[in-house]
């Protein structure tokens, strides 16, 4: 254990940072790996586009709709608890996903991983800015995007080398250690004290979160399935009326229930309801082209996975950069214009993407993706501070996992949306999304055409979504975080404990 002394010291809260980001940095990892690994793991297992994508999915799926039940969880019990209990989950899942024997095996794996990641991210973020000053809650943000970078970085580069080297399931084998130091980790440095908790109502609100979760699986179920099912289909057409049923039983009872899963006051903050709306589209940008860049660089540029990671770079890069520089200078200028300006570079970059062919430059591939990552650092750190300030820090935890939640749903949806653009083009075109065929098609061929037409779609289709996001945004108050006079929970909580 540290030094006692260290918990009552303002420098307190960046242990508790470092802490929060070795888990952090362990889920990215993951997650980045799995981006460049996926057209491998699609090849192992002989699945196509449609199957390997739940690969991605199933993971972003089980966080979805976990991450508010968790999130307000932590807010009664413990975040350090809760956390704790993730990686656990995380590093066990790892090991069983090593030794998948079969791609539904590895998707049942990865929605274990889920599990866990959702208990993480649901109360990582609500412990940084638990105990960074309101003032300073934009650096604390800020500098927990430049870890989400980092492992950017890390992700695709480790696990591109990592497939090449030696085999897709090394990935988790390196997953599993970094879960394991990160438990460590957390044990020795994080006080439990250190964080408030909700203490005007400590009743579990299980009735909401069962609709939670009704909800979003059936939300996403329905956009990751439609594409492979047909919309109009029976089954489809059932789940999206369910999603609406759910949806409005939710809303109806969180209206009433005496400890909301959801305080739906919070949507009466134009900052809130703005800002997590935004973030949804920011990540249905940043989603589709994280999951189609390797495709296309593989099949019409020909470069290994290891190569992939090394052009993919300047994505997470970016980040690292700005994350911390926008979330520094939003809390002396205010949101607003960081928020338009980023979603307008991330839509420009979008647009850039969406002129590849298959005789691109890798100058034209790496100028897209740097102005697209700009654009989405450049807006992230901002627009999250903005959403936290709308709550007090009682209840970061469920505000931290809806802001996770708004950017888990955006993957799944964005992977899911970039999947059915892709495939419906194939379509009619007459061929069938069939990944190695793809890979193994050469300049020229109908079936590399068609694929580029689908991404050229998908590519455009993200950009205007981002062009609405700015508009949105321009609508945002802006102001300036409130001055911090009280000490930061931490500190409180250290000077009663003392």
């Amino acid at each position: 254990m540290l030094a006692s002394g260290i918990f009552d010291k303002p420098t307190y809260r960046w242990w508790v940072f470092s802490a929060v980001a070795l888990g952090t940095l362990t889920s990215v990892i993951n997650h980045g790996g799995m981006s460049v690994a996926l057209p491998t793991i699609a090849q192992h297992f002989n699945a196509d586009l449609s199957t390997a994508q739940w690969v991605v999915i199933a993971e972003g799926l089980a966080i979805s709709a976990l991450i508010l039940p968790m999130g307000r969880l932590s807010d009664i019990i413990g975040r350090k608890t809760v956390y704790l209990s993730g990686l656990v989950i995380f590093a066990a899942a790892a090991i069983l996903a090593a030794g998948s024997q079969s791609i539904l095996m590895l998707i049942a794996f990865k929605a274990v991983q889920g599990f866990g990641a959702a208990m993480t991210q649901g109360t990582g973020m609500a412990m940084v800015t638990s105990v960074f000053p309101a003032d300073e809650r934009g650096k604390g943000i800020g500098s927990h995007a430049s870890v989400v970078g980092s492992g950017g970085v890390i992700g695709p580069v480790v696990g591109g080398f990592l497939i090449t080297a030696f085999d897709w399931r090394w990935l988790f084998y390196v997953n599993f250690l970094m879960a394991v130091a990160a438990i460590i980790v957390v044990i020795m440095v994080i006080k439990s004290q250190a964080f408030r908790q909700d203490t005007r109502n400590r009743t579990y609100d299980f009735p909401g979160a069962a609709l939670s979760t009704a909800v979003l699986l059936t939300f996403l179920l329905t956009v990751s399935n439609g594409a492979r099912m047909g919309w109009g289909s029976p089954q489809i057409i059932v789940a999206a009326l369910g999603f609406v049923g759910f949806l409005v039983a939710f809303v109806w009872w969180e209206l009433r229930a005496p400890s909301p899963m959801l305080d739906m006051g919070l949507f009466r903050s134009r900052v809130f309801s703005i800002g997590i709306s935004t973030n949804f589209m920011s990540f249905l940008g940043i989603t589709s082209a994280r999951f189609l860049m390797p495709f296309y660089l593989q099949a019409a540029l020909g470069y290994t996975p290891a190569v992939v990671g090394i052009v993919l770079l300047p994505n997470a890069v970016s980040r690292i950069v700005m994350g911390p520089l926008s979330g520094r200078l939003s809390d002396r200028y205010g949101w607003r214009p960081f928020n338009i300006i980023g979603l307008l570079m991330s839509a420009t970059g979008l647009f850039m993407l969406a002129s590849l062919t298959v005789s691109s430059s890798v100058a034209l591939v790496i100028a897209g993706i740097l102005v697209q990552s700009v654009g989405s650092g450049l807006f992230q750190s901002p627009n999250s501070a903005s959403i936290f300030s709308a709550s007090d820090s009682s209840r970061h935890g469920v505000v931290a996992a809806f802001v996770n939640l708004s950017r888990n749903s955006g993957n799944v949806t964005g992977v899911a949306i970039a999947t059915s653009i892709v495939t419906a083009v194939m379509a009619s075109g007459g061929f069938e999304p069939n990944i190695d065929a793809v890979l193994e098609a050469g300049p020229g061929s109908g079936i590399l055409d068609s694929f580029m037409t689908g991404l050229k779609v998908a590519f455009f289709a993200m950009g205007v979504l981002q062009v609405i996001g700015a508009t949105a945004s321009a609508f945002k108050s802006d102001s300036r975080p409130e001055s911090a006079s009280r000490p930061t929970d931490a500190q409180s909580t250290s000077t009663r404990s003392g």
